[in-house]
């Protein structure tokens, strides 16, 4: 998997380039917490649940249904108090939407575990994209802090950070071009 913080990275880059007044810091902030939410399923293997199961890590909280899903519910709290129009529920919901889906896509870009469970529970196969240059975390907070971590983050860095900054520079650059 992918670190939390490049998750986070992801999703904020996402809502910094979305030119829209709906994408509000409690969105914002949303946003960054569901592409982080799929590694809950972390706690399936304290309770026995295998890794490779639908219900183990990479699994349905990876998949685009879940994502979907979760990202519907979200809005639809959001549209309780902020009462969008349709355009801004459709912006908010696809915003919570990439920030949670491109939670598997980061994990199936790492050179470890076995995939990521995208269709489940249509299909319990897992994949992993053509493209792996991201290096695999250690699952656990004292693994993190190794030489592994370190290495994890420097290949994040690479790979996603800069990546994310250079889409946002550019992004912005448009933005600003358009107005």
């Amino acid at each position: 998997m992918a670190t939390i913080i490049s998750h986070a990275v992801v999703a904020l880059t996402a809502g910094k380039l979305i030119p829209q007044k709906c994408i509000t810091t409690p969105v914002l902030v949303a946003g960054i917490i569901l592409s982080m939410l799929p590694d809950a399923d972390v706690i399936t293997f304290g309770i026995g649940i295998p890794y490779e199961s639908p219900m183990g890590h990479r699994g349905i909280t990876h998949s685009i249904l879940f994502a979907f899903a979760i990202s519907v519910l979200i809005t639809l709290l959001f549209h309780r108090k902020q009462r969008y129009d349709i355009q801004a529920f459709a912006t908010v919901n696809l915003f919570l939407f990439i920030s949670t889906v491109s939670h598997g896509i980061l994990d199936a870009m790492t050179t470890g575990g076995l995939g990521v469970g995208f269709f489940i529970p249509f299909s319990d196969q897992r994949f992993f994209l053509p493209y792996r240059p991201v290096l695999v975390s250690p699952i656990g907070f004292e693994n993190f802090f190794s030489s592994w971590g370190i290495a994890v983050i420097k290949s994040e860095i690479k790979y996603i950070w800069i990546p994310c900054a250079i889409l946002f520079v550019a992004g912005r650059l448009m933005l600003k071009r358009n107005t």
